[in-house]
């Protein structure tokens, strides 16, 4: 018989405060309360939200359903999607399901924003069931659980996992095991006087208690390509925070450099001093900077499970040496064949600017490097390149139009990026369920 996990939401899958934080404010506001801040906003996360107005602020019954139904109203609206994953979640709910596990959630959240939040964080993929309130009523814990739970469930091989003492109490409640979570809105004293029967401090704790012998899972591999200019550091910026929100664990570097080595040879090649370079030493300077790279920074953080964004990979030599030196795409895949071994981004981002346009940023905002003083024709060439390997591997690009503000091209980034990790995400599920 499959074992049973049953996950709280909030401080449990998600880390909810800034939404919960701005609808309690929101309530409090409307009904002419004094504002609320530190302490006690954080008491709101986990109980049921008309406990917490009773309770915590003093309002009677009354009183306390119209603070529920104005926090719902901004909820409903914005407060859901005011929320981060948990890093680690992600490969647990994935780890899970490809034991076979049966997978739930259980909250004191109304039904359909659980749904919401879990369909629009991508978590819903490997949940078997959600289960809340209706938005008439609140439930208890321990019928939510058991309305989570399967027909055929073993109890001594299902577990409920939260942060707060209701969580506890409700596994209890319903017979099977609970397990208390530290990284979540409850204090480890609240989740051991309740009497949970697992402690887990962390996430990898979690994991490593449910899941003791898995293989840690293969992480993604990011890369942002454009004309200098373009403004690839906000767009990392603005994407690393998307990538956050949705419990990606994200690292990044940059080409070339991104270890001690690379970094060197990275001096060597912008160093306008060195303008007597041939196109073919500054191509073989990029593949070593590029092999030292993969070799102390990529592989290692993909097998660890992270998420790794690169500020420039592969496509730039192709686009700088193989256009703008005009040494070819075949000679440049040559020269970077042991550099990569088959190593290519799961996801190249490429912010599309005209070369000219991305010139005349460059000269506006300082000192151009060695490449950057590179003629007219030749940034046509870098540009064209690129053009070419989108045609030829559409599959891999986000492209973006950089014109476009900063802001709207964050929105554009973030959706074609977490449309394509979701993608990934479901096709290694399809094929670990056979």
């Amino acid at each position: 018989m499959r074992r049973c996990v049953i996950f709280d939401l909030d401080g449990t899958l998600t880390q909810s405060e800034e939404g919960i934080f701005n609808c309690v404010r929101y309530a409090a506001e409307k009904l002419g309360l004094p504002e609320i801040e530190g302490d006690m906003l954080r008491r709101f996360v986990g109980p049921p939200l008309k406990y917490s107005f009773m309770h915590e602020l003093g309002l009677d019954e009354e009183r306390a359903d119209a603070a529920v139904a104005y926090y719902r109203e901004r909820y409903g609206e914005k407060g859901l999607f005011e929320n981060r994953v948990y890093p680690g979640i992600r490969t647990l709910l994935a780890t899970l399901k490809k034991h076979g596990d049966w997978v739930a959630v259980a909250t004191g959240k109304p039904q359909r924003p659980s749904e919401r939040i879990l369909e629009h964080f991508g978590l819903r993929k490997w949940i078997d069931r959600i289960v809340g309130p209706d938005n008439s009523a609140d439930a208890g814990k321990t019928e939510l659980v058991r309305a989570a739970l399967p027909e055929d469930y073993d109890p001594e091989n299902a577990y409920m996992v939260g942060d707060r003492m209701f969580d506890i109490d409700g596994g209890h409640g319903a017979g099977i095991r609970s397990i208390g979570v530290g990284y979540g809105y409850g204090t480890e004293e609240e989740l051991r006087s309740s009497g949970c029967d697992v402690y887990a401090a962390t996430v990898e704790a979690l994991l490593s208690f449910l899941c003791p012998e898995s293989e840690t899972q293969r992480g993604f591999f990011l890369s942002m390509e454009g004309l200098d200019g373009a403004g690839k550091s906000t767009q990392i910026r603005l994407l690393t925070d998307a990538l956050d929100r949705y419990g990606y664990s994200v690292v990044h570097s940059r080409e070339p450099g991104g270890c001690m080595i690379s970094e060197k040879i990275r001096e060597i090649i912008l160093d306008r001093a060195n303008e007597g370079m041939t196109a073919e030493t500054e191509a073989l300077l990029y593949a070593a900077s590029r092999a030292q790279h993969v070799h102390d920074v990529i592989v290692p953080h993909l097998q660890a499970g992270r998420l790794l964004l690169s500020d420039r990979y592969i496509d730039s030599s192709v686009a700088y040496q193989g256009g703008g030196r005009e040494l070819g795409v075949s000679t440049v895949m040559a020269i970077n064949d042991h550099a990569i071994h088959g190593l290519y981004p799961d996801v190249t981002v490429f912010l599309d600017l005209p070369h000219k346009t991305a010139l005349e940023r460059v000269y506006r905002a300082g000192e151009p490097d060695r490449m950057e003083i590179e003629g007219d024709s030749f940034h046509a060439r870098v540009e064209a390149a690129y053009r070419e390997m989108i045609r030829l591997h559409p599959e891999r690009f986000v492209v973006v139009d950089a014109t476009k503000t900063p802001e709207d091209m964050g929105e554009l980034i973030a959706a074609g990026v977490l449309g394509k990790l979701d993608a990934m995400e479901r096709a290694a599920m399809e094929k670990d369920n056979g």
